[in-house]
């Protein structure tokens, strides 16, 4: 039980990440078989795999996203035709007609959301293995089991831990407590601290009987985590900042790609996403949820980059190994998404959906052929001007009609005294009075 405390606990999370955490130990494994070893090595094969299994949803919410700017003209249709009708009648009317659009589609309205709602867990799992390394990946937490037994071994090392982390400013997720710190997170502590910090753990008192085993620990895990000359525990920020008083401007150059990368690769992948209005040709100002859409895709890279200036430099290598992988991926969907032949999709998506609504009790076809019937009646709102033209129409319907009538009462014989040939005196009247004036 106790391997479990350096891992996420979170419920869900906790236990995809485990099943991730697998994946992520299977692949070092396999690296230090070949020789190469190597933590940020892992994180990328890691990402790259974990999104090409999440490949299908990609395409099922991608096929979602074609079918739904098929059908938001006939959906925009509804809202307009309702727009404003808060009664229980019009919303209910509004609500079969809506449905009524979905099932002729063959698709449901969470279709998206479902996706969302599968692909979301999994990301934040992908996230925790990351970000816990030691706990997932045995040969990285062995590096630490001959310094943790030396250093709780001493008295009073929990305060000793507690001090260095203020001082140093360390972000840990765990906090050391006095009397009930165990191995693990002691383990975290050590997967936390920066080559320079290192070097001051050795320096103290306490510590000093064992300075050889923290040397010795830190060159093996500065071995695995080194990417590109940077340590991966390291955030770009501080590496600047020591790159800059030791002149290593190869390393600083290294340290400003991390977030400038990270900008970069997810601003690309947000634009080779399917844009709902880049061909609006209808002059319409967009609605006030794409206009909201279109600043986050902005300003999200962005505030990537800013994220990983502080962070550690593993969770930028994550990003942006998982925006490049994203981007062929939509760049390879796109491609297919064109060659997709939509009323074919459209006959699938109703197959599909016909053998939901059997289960109801209702026959496929009656369902199709229901749908197609309600959709019909969806008519788009008049504009004023056409108010006006069908009023006119109206009363000249009227005046048709009434002077049938009339004709009808010149023309029929009628009896003295009889209904019609009151009619028709009444009628006498009228056109004498009239050619008086």
């Amino acid at each position: 039980m106790d391997i479990l405390l350096t891992k996420s606990t979170t419920p869900i999370l906790g236990w995809l990440a485990s099943i991730l955490g697998w994946l992520m130990n299977g692949i070092y494994f396999v690296l230090e078989k070949l020789h190469i070893p190597n933590i940020g090595l892992a994180i990328i094969l890691y990402t790259v795999i974990v999104y090409l299994l999440m490949t299908p949803l990609q395409i099922r919410q991608q096929k979602f996203s074609k079918m739904n700017a098929v059908m938001q003209p006939e959906l925009q249709k509804i809202q307009k035709k309702y727009k404003g009708k808060k009664d229980q009648d019009s919303m209910m009317k509004m609500n079969e007609e809506t449905q009524a659009v979905y099932q002729k589609y063959g698709v449901s309205p969470m279709g998206s959301c479902v996706q969302l709602l599968i692909q979301m867990p999994i990301l934040l799992s992908l996230y925790q293995v990351i970000y816990r390394i030691p706990g997932y990946i045995t040969s990285v937490r062995e590096i630490f089991t001959e310094l943790v037994n030396k250093i709780i071994s001493v008295n009073g090392f929990e305060k000793i831990l507690s001090d260095f982390v203020s001082d140093n400013r360390i972000m840990m997720r765990t906090k050391i407590v006095e009397g009930s710190t165990s191995n693990n997170v002691v383990i975290d502590f050590l997967y936390a601290l920066s080559p320079t910090q290192w070097d001051k753990l050795a320096e103290i008192d306490k510590f000093s009987g064992f300075a050889d085993v923290i040397h010795s620990t830190s060159d093996k895990i500065a071995d695995v985590s080194q990417f590109a000359g940077m340590n991966i525990a390291d955030s770009p920020m501080s590496i600047i900042q020591s790159s800059l008083s030791s002149h290593s401007y190869l390393l600083l150059i290294g340290a400003i790609l991390i977030p400038v990368l990270a900008w970069l690769t997810q601003w690309l992948n947000y634009k080779l996403m399917p844009q709902p209005n880049a061909d609006r040709k209808d002059g319409q100002p967009m609605s006030t949820m794409e206009s909201s859409m279109r600043t986050m895709n902005n300003v999200m890279p962005i505030m990537s980059a800013v994220f990983c200036l502080s962070l550690a430099v593993g969770i930028g290598i994550y990003w942006i190994a998982g925006a490049v992988i994203r981007s062929i991926q939509q760049i390879a969907l796109n491609k297919y998404m064109d060659r997709v032949d939509l009323d074919k999709l459209i006959e699938q998506n109703q197959a599909k959906m016909a053998k939901k609504r059997a289960k109801a009790g209702l026959p496929p076809q009656k369902i199709t052929q229901q749908a197609r019937q309600n959709v019909r009646k969806i008519e788009e709102p008049q504009s004023e001007v056409d108010e006006e033209k069908l009023a006119a129409e109206r009363a000249e319907k009227r005046a048709q009609a009434q002077k049938k009538s009339t004709e009808y009462y010149k023309n029929a014989s009628a009896k003295p005294g009889s209904l019609a040939a009151k009619a028709n005196m009444v009628r006498q009247f009228d056109e004498k009075n009239t050619k008086k004036k």
